[in-house]
């Protein structure tokens, strides 16, 4: 769960804002109009028709937890890359589960680590910017940006790009982190707290921002080349017109689908920006896609299928609303989620019923990792476990 930045501005700012609310948006239990506290929702039996299987576990970095919910793991050639909030950087054999290298960075990271070209990419709460060897953890270059990042950088191995919270997004040289261009979106005063890692082509980087809109620039020169509101602000205070993008859109073929938090859901053409159609939707979690159809775990943690072509709902798993889960993803033909209990589960594609459960440690905040055949989970304490469903 993202929690918002500027607390106090927003209490000082926001008529009828109430510290309840604000509280609501950090991650503490949630009330009802009543003021009572909404209790996770209880697990429930079911006949389990797969099993999840660990394949290997280790402690892969120490204080994990990060500010802003779960820094995210990579997979590349092989290996995983994982880093913690204390600047612990590791690389992990993806087959074994070995530690090949570690570091430590005297910096606080922030979101998420990216891989590309031999490079391993992580940002800090300072602006900081690092780009390690892929193979020795060597450090290849360091510079700043303006502000704090809470994304994963990313790459097309010629430039990197780098999204800070103060709505700038930086290109740099891959090879040794010169700076290139700079370009600068108009953000909100009151926003959640993180952004989406750009996603980086050779004929675009496509990013989002806490407007509600979506942005294809240049990757040599940061121009733009198209823009996309997904979501219109609605509401009478800054806090009912927030509609951040901060999960990580996803992309199927040339079409581009993305959600925002009290917005909505939408396909965009990627080559031109155009809208193909949009929804009703509200999610701060990365958006996973399988059998021609949309997975999002909507604000109240309850799960929703849609139909990929339309965004008709196809079903809907309201079983674990409020358990804090995970972004989904499509893993060996099931959808599949964690929650801040640990607790691993699996849910057909086709009706959202659920195959299988398994406790897997400690809360599942980061996104989860899919290649192949295997599940790889790090779970708040630092654990890096890889598990197959059967």
């Amino acid at each position: 769960m993202r929690h918002l930045t500027w607390l106090l501005a927003a209490c000082l700012l926001i008529s009828g804002c109430s510290i309840s609310s604000i509280k609501d948006k950090l991650g503490t239990p949630k009330v009802d109009d009543a003021g009572e506290k909404i209790a996770p929702a209880a697990l429930q039996e079911f006949m389990q028709e797969a099993k999840f299987t660990k394949r290997w576990s280790t402690n892969a970095v120490g204080k994990y937890r990060s500010v802003n919910g779960g820094i995210r793991p990579a997979i590349s050639n092989g290996m995983i890359y994982v880093a913690d909030s204390q600047g612990e950087v590791a690389a992990i054999d993806a087959a074994s589960g070995e530690k090949r290298w570690k570091v430590e960075l005297d910096v606080d990271l922030g979101g998420g680590v990216g891989v590309g070209n031999d490079l391993v990419l992580v940002g800090s709460t300072l602006g900081d910017v690092f780009a390690l060897d892929a193979n020795t953890g060597e450090q290849r270059w360091h510079t700043y940006v303006t502000s704090e990042i809470l994304a994963a950088p990313g790459t097309n191995g010629i430039v990197v790009a780098v999204q800070s919270q103060d709505g700038r997004v930086v290109g740099l040289d891959a090879d040794d982190g010169k700076k290139l261009w700079v370009f600068e979106a108009d953000v909100p005063v009151l926003t959640l707290r993180g952004t989406t890692s750009p996603q980086v082509g050779y004929d675009a980087v496509i990013v989002t921002f806490a407007n509600g809109k979506v942005h294809a620039l240049n990757p040599n020169s940061g121009e733009e080349i198209w823009e996309n509101r997904v979501a219109v602000p609605q509401g009478r205070t800054e806090l009912e017109r927030m509609v951040d993008i901060d999960g990580q859109p996803v992309q199927s073929g040339e079409i581009l689908y993305v959600a925002s938090y009290q917005g909505r859901i939408g396909a965009i053409a990627r080559s031109t920006g155009r809208g193909i159609w949009y929804q009703d939707a509200s999610t701060t979690r990365d958006l996973a896609f399988g059998l021609e159809q949309i997975y999002l775990v909507q604000k109240n943690d309850a799960i929703e299928a849609m139909r990929a072509s339309s965004g008709q709902q196809l079903w809907l798993n309201a079983q674990l609303t409020y358990r804090k889960l995970s972004s989904p993803v499509v893993f060996n033909g099931y959808v599949v989620v964690g929650d801040a209990e640990g607790f691993l589960h699996a849910l057909s594609q086709t009706d959202g019923h659920f195959v299988a459960r398994a406790k897997v440690g400690s809360g599942v905040t980061a996104p989860m990792l899919v290649d192949d055949e295997t599940l790889y989970i790090l779970d708040n304490s630092g654990k890096l476990s890889a598990f197959s469903i059967e």
